[in-house]
């Protein structure tokens, strides 16, 4: 009776265990294709179905969080989330807390972008002061020294795509953008209204990385998100959504 008492309390840790959420942060300031918010809640997009599917292969339910972006890493610093994705460790090169990083797993270029009938190459630096649409609480560390100088003005946008939208209205001549998010944005319009990058003003890698805490499974989601990777899923999806890794 003892063992059967003892096997069924270890049954119910399990399952106790399996259904504790995988707790993910999302940044406000993702739009298409990286995450679609409906109500302030991921409904698709590459990183809702990354993030879905790892959750699904490590077995436990994905819950997530979405916070403005100044607030992303003091969550991840106060155990309030347990994973961050689409993240470089360059971006918070003060980061507190204890934290094991995944492979990376996207490469993406942010490009100088304009409007179709404006030149197709150009030097940042031989700019006439101007604004330039970016996103609140974005790092652009090609145009700082640009900025800092009062060279060049930041325009701020809510999200990324949001900033595509006022180029398009003519709000500024030219804006910065991810690759996916230009992609992604050109897809509804003619040819002779796209936007074209003009220069690539920097290229970095991205993975994900996770608090190392007892009760968050870290192995196991470095382990998927390897797999994911190396099986080619990963690359799967982004072709979903922008046709090309």
């Amino acid at each position: 009776m003892r063992l059967a008492l003892g096997a069924l309390l270890l049954m119910s840790l399990n399952v106790m265990a399996a259904g504790t959420p995988l707790r993910f942060v999302v940044p406000d300031s993702w739009a298409m294709p990286m995450v679609q918010l409906d109500r302030g809640q991921p409904t698709q997009g590459i990183l809702h179905d990354v993030i879905v599917s790892l959750a699904t292969q490590v077995g436990v339910p994905a819950e997530f969080h979405v916070l403005p972006r100044a607030r992303v890493q003091s969550a991840m610093e106060h155990g309030e989330v347990d994973v961050r994705c689409y993240a470089a460790q360059s971006w918070s090169p003060n980061q507190s807390g204890d934290y094991i990083w995944s492979i990376p797993l996207w490469t993406q270029p942010d490009v100088l972008i304009s409007r179709h009938e404006l030149p197709t190459s150009i030097n940042p630096a031989g700019l006439a002061r101007q604004s330039i649409g970016t996103v609140h609480g974005y790092s652009y560390p090609t145009l700082q020294p640009l900025f800092d100088a009062g060279r060049l003005l930041r325009e701020d946008a809510r999200n990324q795509e949001q900033v595509l939208e006022k180029l398009m209205a003519g709000r500024y001549r030219y804006a910065v953008s991810n690759q996916w998010t230009l992609d992604w944005f050109n897809q509804r319009l003619l040819p002779e209204r796209q936007l074209q990058g003009v220069t690539v003003l920097q290229v970095q890698s991205v993975g994900c990385y996770v608090r190392n805490d007892p009760k968050v499974p870290v192995q196991r989601i470095l382990r998927t998100l390897l797999r994911m990777k190396m099986s080619g899923e990963i690359d799967d999806i982004i072709r979903l959504y922008v046709g090309k890794p």
